[in-house]
């Protein structure tokens, strides 16, 4: 599970922002003080998205969009820009942006001065445009576009476009019309490849072994952020990108998110964490929730009941079945045993998973109402967590591809509050 808010704040409450009811991070907690050294890296075998891949997606948008009548889709940096072109680039006050067309190469738009940069990561062939500072972008981006005939007609909004962006150039071109981009960025994206899944199945099999090398490290007394520095650490060592790391003891295991109070290993009580890393920008997400020395009968039910929820969500997982029927089976199966009903507590107050893939969170949602039917490539979290405020939480999450036959797991969830990282 991720928070809606930024990935920084993930970051934030994995390390400093835990640490803050306690004082200032000491540097024996900084990643790189930790010896990994019996830790090698995990990604000899990595093969990085190609240009053939890159083509293909671009022909799958284009094709989308001319069965959606949309004569071009407008990008700005982000996981949707790198999806379709390769730029790996920043947003900030100055506009780069990308519009993808129906037919012909995409038209970039970027600063004079930052193009030679721009061109490191671009991996498509592509109408290269820059603007000066004394200049407006918007106004040479209509200018592109009407020189490739592109100056009327439905343009795709992808949903990220700033205001600024999407406004400017409707006034610039006052006869295109904005539509949503959608049906053409989600029509691709949501549906993964082999090739991003075996990226995806490294993320998964790089955390997991980051999780096996710091559960025996975990020691009473500890802070969040110490529990993070070790887990992060291993990541990296193992050739992975930490996103986040959000370390959840005793209480604030009931808050999905945490809290800012002091929070210390002590046994008996809840340990949840909640990691994830990336490779070649495809990530994992992936918790667990055990218990330093006997864990209270109480906990060891509810750690059960969640076990059983994650299973429940897997078999209802099918290929044409409505999104939000996932969700409503485990919720079914809790407010049977008294919680909630529905996201009130003590219960599920959360979805039952998230779409994930380039971005941690994606569309679409494991969550009651959503109509859009799973299908094969489609890549979700299955995290039906447990909360009881005041007392404690229970979350255990893995994430699953869909197939011909059913879900296909990417970490194997455990079975047993005493073996949590085994499968």
């Amino acid at each position: 599970m991720r928070t809606p808010l930024s990935l920084d704040r993930r970051r934030l409450l994995g390390g400093a922002l835990a640490a803050s009811a306690i004082g200032l991070l000491p540097q024996t907690a900084r990643a790189a003080d930790i010896d990994t050294r019996e830790l090698s890296a995990m990604t000899g075998d990595v093969r990085p998205i190609d240009a053939a891949e890159r083509a293909a997606r671009i022909a799958r948008a284009q094709a989308l969009m001319q069965a959606s009548g949309i004569a071009a889709i407008l990008l700005e940096p982000g996981a949707s820009m790198i999806y379709f072109t390769g730029i790996a680039w920043h947003r900030s006050e100055r506009l780069t942006a990308v519009v993808l067309p129906a037919t012909g190469l995409p038209i970039v738009m970027t600063p004079f001065f930052e193009l030679p940069s721009v061109r490191q990561s671009l991996g498509v062939p592509a109408d290269l445009r820059v603007w000066q500072e004394d200049e407006s972008p918007i106004a040479l981006l209509a200018a592109a576009m009407r020189d490739r005939g592109l100056a009327e007609g439905r343009i795709g909004i992808e949903e990220s476009v700033r205001f600024f962006a999407s406004d400017g150039l409707g006034k610039a071109l006052p006869k295109l019309q904005a539509v949503s981009a959608n049906a053409v960025v989600r029509g691709c994206r949501m549906i993964k490849t082999a090739a991003e899944i075996a990226l995806m199945q490294k993320a998964s099999d790089i955390t997991i072994a980051a999780y096996r090398w710091t559960w025996p490290r975990i020691r009473e007394g500890m802070a969040p952020f110490e529990i993070a520095a070790l887990m992060n650490a291993a990541t990296e060592k193992l050739g992975g990108t930490p996103e986040f790391a959000l370390i959840l003891l005793g209480e604030a295991a009931a808050y999905p998110h945490g809290s800012s109070k002091p929070q210390r290993v002590r046994e008996g009580e809840v340990v949840l964490m909640d990691c994830g890393c990336s490779v070649q920008g495809y990530q994992s997400d992936i918790s667990r929730s055990f218990v330093p020395g006997r864990a209270p009968d109480a906990v060891r039910r509810v750690w059960d009941t969640v076990a059983r929820g994650q299973q429940i969500a897997s078999e209802t997982a099918r290929i044409g079945v409505a999104a939000g029927r996932v969700d409503d089976a485990v919720r079914a199966h809790y407010t049977a045993l008294g919680y909630g009903p529905g996201y009130r507590l003590p219960g599920l107050s959360h979805r039952t998973g998230h779409g994930i893939g380039m971005d941690g969170h994606e569309p679409v949602n494991l969550v009651h109402g959503e109509t859009t039917p799973l299908a094969a490539g489609m890549c979700f979290s299955n995290e039906p967590g447990l909360y009881l405020p005041g007392s404690f939480g229970v979350r255990l999450e893995d994430c699953f591809h869909m197939t011909a036959s059913g879900p296909r797991w990417f970490s194997v969830p455990p079975t047993s509050i005493d073996r949590p990282f085994a499968g």
